[in-house]
Order: structure tokens, then C-alpha cells, then sequence
């Protein structure tokens, strides 16, 4: 559900605007619209016409990504609140009748901060990661629906209105100088624990407003509306003064001195209010909720110089006890790497002593050289070979381990972050379908995660660098092959391509929306060819988003020329994610 395709969906007018638009509908009672919320992040606001009157009610995002009018029942989209009532009051002053479409050619009004926030949500992931070039494109497309979030709640930093913490007669002064416009404003910040000062000048005299927050991190002067962010608060009182004496008219500039050093809203300023900025960033970023760029495996640009060569001295390499996983080759255990200035975590994959089949040492070789040659936040980064008394891979560790087996445990896992995994995933593969890298054994069982927010591609064992004019790889016969995940040409004709790499992208989604389960559980794998071949697909998971199970479908498509890539399949779930994170 994206909120700008509903005709009746205004985005960012003002309460008294959604009055004038449904009075000039004036079709009878019962007639509605829906606006953003001016108060809450995330938030929408429901106007309803009845009886010659307009009346408003909040719909608010609740933290388990619910929406409800206040003390109402709680649902998944804000047009599902809108559904219900047009079937039950329920508190609401009528039951909603007609729709009030825009008029014709009007898009959704777009919020003055909604401008701004793009440049801010560069700035920010630029200067706090140190990210460039396509690691800070991945963290934005990634992340956007926190970075938003994180971006809105600390945005008055950048604001010219906002003057760090400065003390109350030291503000005074900065208002009566210049223009002394009635309305003319500063906002201070009064202490470290988020509470602030609105100062505003009135007739000659600077007026105090003390802005608190609440348990809930809501902001208000004292009896006011209450607001997620300071901008919000500013954008309400300048066209309703609310309690006020006046609107808020004029910002007050922060002063920059007269020695040629920058204007106090520029990156100096930003460093100085580092502290405040990242009080605010924990109350809205839990660690649970750590983003991929906070992991020291996410930024390439910030590995040691080691981290960049295609070899390992075993002198440097320190084993752990204990298995982290094992298969055909040998095991994969936990290691330490100790370099120059720092060590770091790793996996170690490490080739049997007595496996003298050198077809198991080609495919590890096989495996580094893929590795080796990619570089993208959403794939397990190789770090090196060691020829040791073994041959040994050393890899990025993802502690978390395998996609299904951590859902497996974890059924409280929210949609939300399941959709954050999945298109991390679909970011990951369509790097690979850009380098025209077929990955071949794409499940959740390759898909390790490195915290509950941050998933990886791994494994790329059965990879293939295809050239560019063919755009598929032809395997001489069938292998070892998890033939539940393959797409039908790969069974039929030995074709591997990003297209069969899509279908089990596909398959893939379905395990991570069962929370785990296997695929076709209880078929062989001729029984699934034959399911397959007659038309049939599995049923959607317990639960799963008819957006997703729809998207599964189209990866499921037959025929591969008529299959989507992943350059159409990851801006979908990017949507789709957006929509319900943001």
C-alpha cells in the first residue's frame, strides 16, 4: 500500500486545509479524507465531515507497527482503520460514507521537511559511518525507513532556529538583536535529558516556553499538543499560535562571528551538538536495533590495509574450540585474525586433512576466486586464503548464523524485519546480477546474519562468472543439487542465470516469511518437478503479506525470458518495505 496512490490521501495539509477540501466536496455526512500527521512521525490524521462540522482524529503508528485512532482497535494499515469504520462507529462521530478524492491533477502536499530530509539523511550516514560511493548508496536504499526516523528526530540541529545550549539570558540579546519581529523565535536546549526552551519575542519582550518530554519521548510546552520532533512543534506554531501569545513568524539565526568562520548551521555546529544528537539517536535507535553500518563488517572503506590482501599468514591466524558448521569440504570454525593495529572476529572454512579429492580443494579455490572479486555490504566478504596445515578460507563472521535457523528460534520476529532481511538479500543479488555472477545455491541456509537487522549472502561454492553477451551458464550435468530451490531450466536443460538465481529468491522468501520451514515439505524432489511442471506453486506462508506471496509468484514465473530480474524484484520488496517500516 503506497499512501500517495489513494485519492483521498492529501499528505501534508493543515487541519484548516482538509476543511476547506471537504467543504467544497460537501457531499453529506460521512465524507472523509486522510492526511500525515502533523504531530507524530509516521503518523496519519482522519477528517470527517458531519453535520456542517469537520471533526479529526489521530491515527497513530504504535510500536508493534499497528495503527489506531486513540483507544480504538488496532490495524495493520491505516486504510484498514478507514475500513472498519465504514462499518462501525466505534467512538467516531459517524460512520465513514464517501471518499473526498484530490482534485484532479493535485498530487499529496509534500511537508517543508520532506525537502530538506534527503540532504540531511546524506549528510548524516556520510559523516557518522564515513561511507562513499556505492556503500553509501546500499546504507540509504538499505536503511532509509530508520535513517528518516533517526534523520526527523535530530533534524533541529541543522535548523537555524536552534541555538545548542545556550543559557536563558544569553538568548535574550540574539532575539532583541536585529529586526525585532513579534513572532521572532529560538529554540535552546535547557539540559541533557531532550527537554528545551521555545523563546519568542512579543511586543519588545522575550516570552520562555518550556518544552518537556515525556515518558513516551512526545514534546510539548506545558498543557500544548504534544509532538515527536522539534520541527514538528515549530512547523504547528507558525501558522496557530495554540497557547502561544503569537504564531511563530521569524527564526532568529544562530550569530557567526565576524572572523570568516562558518555560519554556526554548518558542519562545525554539527560536531558541537555531536552529544545531544546521539542522546536523541538512542532514543530512537534501541541496540537491538543496531543498523548494518554500526557493525564493524559493513563499511569496506574502513578495513585495515591486511584486510585487503588475498592471503593470510597463519602466524596470524589463532583458532577457537568449537564448531561453527560443517559440510562436504570440512568445517567452518572461529577464528581470530590479529593484525598490525587491531584483530577481528572471523570464520575460518577449513578443507578435511585426509579429503585427498582434489575436486573439494578446486571448488574451495573456486570459491575464494568469487569471493575475492566482490565487494558489496549484503555479501559475506572473503578475507583471505592460508595455506597451512590445511587449506583454510578466512571469511567475515555473522554471528548470528543461518537465516532459517535463527527464525526458526525467533518466531517473534516481526514482518517488518523479515522484509528489512528479505531486500537486503534481493540488494545483495542484484549486485551479483550486475557483475554477471550466477550464485546457483541461493536459500536461507546461505543467507547468514551478522545482528537480527544486518543479513549476508554466503557460500558461492556453485558461483559462476557468466560472460555478458551469454547471460546464462551451462553445468555439464546434475550435481549434489538442492533441486527444491531450482528453477525449471536449471533441472531441464542445465541453464543457470540471475533469472533461475530469481526463482530461488523466490523460494528463499517463502522460507523466510514460514519462519524457517522447509519448502515443499514431505516432496522428493521428483514430486516437485511434477508440481511444478503442472502448473501448481506452494501456498503462501501462515501470515505472510499478500504483497509478498505475490511477489514469491513472480519469481515462480515459468518461463525465464518472461521472469522479472533483480533490478525490478528489489525496488518491489524496497516498496513494500518502505511502506510498512516508514
Amino acid at each position: 500500500m503506497v499512501m500517495n496512490a489513494l485519492p483521498f490521501f492529501y499528505g501534508n495539509v493543515t487541519r484548516e486545509e482538509a476543511e476547506d477540501y471537504l467543504g467544497q466536496a460537501s457531499t453529506g455526512n460521512g465524507t472523509y479524507l486522510l492526511r500525515q500527521s502533523r504531530n507524530y512521525l509516521g503518523g496519519f490524521a482522519l477528517s470527517v465531515f458531519h453535520s456542517g462540522r469537520c471533526y479529526h482524529y489521530t491515527i497513530e503508528k504504535e510500536p508493534n507497527e499497528m495503527y489506531a485512532i486513540a483507544g480504538g482497535k488496532s490495524h495493520k494499515t491505516p486504510v484498514d482503520v478507514i475500513d472498519y469504520h465504514s462499518q462501525e462507529m466505534d467512538g467516531l462521530v459517524c460512520l465513514l460514507k464517501k471518499p473526498c478524492n484530490r482534485p484532479r491533477n493535485m498530487q499529496p502536499k509534500i511537508g517543508a521537511f520532506d525537502d530538506l530530509k534527503e540532504k540531511l539523511i546524506r549528510e548524516y550516514v556520510q559523516q557518522t559511518w564515513n561511507l562513499q560511493g556505492a556503500a553509501l548508496e546500499q546504507a540509504i536504499i538499505s536503511q532509509k525507513p530508520q535513517l528518516e526516523k533517526l534523520i526527523s528526530t535530530t533534524a533541529h540541529e541543522k535548523m537555524p532556529w536552534f541555538h545548542g545550549s545556550i543559557t536563558r539570558e544569553a538568548c535574550e540579546p540574539r532575539l532583541q538583536n536585529g529586526s525585532r519581529v513579534n513572532g521572532k523565535f529560538l529554540i535552546r536546549q535547557r539540559d541533557a535529558k531532550g527537554s528545551f526552551a521555545l523563546c519568542l519575542l512579543h511586543e519588545r519582550q522575550v516570552m520562555h516556553y518550556r518544552i518537556d518530554r515525556d515518558r513516551t519521548g512526545k514534546l510539548s510546552i506545558p498543557d500544548g499538543k504534544k509532538f515527536d520532533t522539534l520541527w514538528q512543534l515549530v512547523e504547528h506554531y507558525s501558522y496557530k499560535p495554540d497557547g502561544l501569545l503569537r504564531v511563530l513568524t521569524e527564526p532568529c539565526p544562530r550569530p557567526h562571528g565576524e572572523t570568516g568562520k562558518k555560519p554556526a548551521n554548518t558542519n562545525q555546529t554539527y560536531k558541537t551538538n555531536v552529544s545531544s544528537l546521539f542522546l536523541l539517536r538512542e532514543m530512537v535507535i534501541s541496540p537491538s536495533e543496531a543498523m548494518p553500518m554500526d557493525t564493524d563488517v559493513y563499511n569496506p572503506y574502513a578495513d585495515p590495509d591486511e584486510l585487503r590482501s588475498s592471503t593470510v599468514d597463519r602466524n596470524q591466524l589463532f583458532l577457537e574450540d568449537g564448531e561453527l558448521g560443517s559440510g562436504n569440504f570440512g568445517t567452518v570454525m572461529r577464528g581470530i585474525y590479529k593484525m598490525k593495529r587491531s584483530e577481528k572476529t572471523v570464520a575460518v572454512k577449513i578443507l578435511k586433512n585426509d579429503d585427498n579429492d582434489q575436486s573439494v580443494r578446486d571448488e574451495m579455490l573456486r570459491e575464494a576466486n568469487v569471493m575475492q572479486q566482490l565487494d558489496n555490504p549484503y555479501i559475506v566478504r572473503m578475507i583471505g586464503i592460508c595455506e597451512a596445515e590445511n587449506l583454510m578460507l578466512v571469511m567475515e563472521l555473522a554471528e548470528l548464523g543461518p537465516l532459517h535457523k535463527f527464525l526458526q528460534k525467533n518466531k517473534q520476529t516481526t514482518i517488518k524485519n523479515l522484509t528489512e532481511l528479505v531486500h537486503q538479500v534481493s540488494m545483495g543479488m542484484k549486485y551479483l546480477e550486475e557483475h554477471n555472477f550466477v550464485h546457483r545455491d541461493l536459500a536461507a541456509r546461505n543467507v547468514l546474519l551478522v545482528t537480527q537487522h544486518y543479513a549476508k549472502i554466503s557460500d558461492f561454492g556453485l558461483s559462476k562468472a557468466i560472460a555478458e553477451e551469454k547471460n546464462y551458464y551451462k553445468a555439464k550435468g546434475h550435481g549434489k543439487w538442492p533441486v527444491k530451490w531450482y528453477a525449471p531450466e536449471c533441472i531441464n536443460y542445465f541453464k543457470f542465470s540471475s533469472k533461475s538465481d530469481v526463482w530461488s529468491f523466490g523460494v528463499l522468501m517463502w522460507e523466510a516469511y514460514s519462519y524457517g520451514q522447509k519448502p515443499y515439505k514431505g516432496l522428493k524432489g521428483n514430486d516437485v518437478m511434477q508440481m511444478i511442471e503442472g502448473g501448481r506453486r506452494m501456498d503462501a506462508p501462515v501470515n505472510c503479506p499478500p504483497e509478498m506471496y505475490d511477489l514469491m509468484k513472480t519469481c515462480w514465473t515459468y518461463k525465464a525470458n518472461e521472469r522479472p530480474g533483480f533490478k525490478v524484484v528489489e525496488p518491489r520488496l524496497r516498496e513494500y518495505y518502505y511502506d510498512i517500516a516508514s
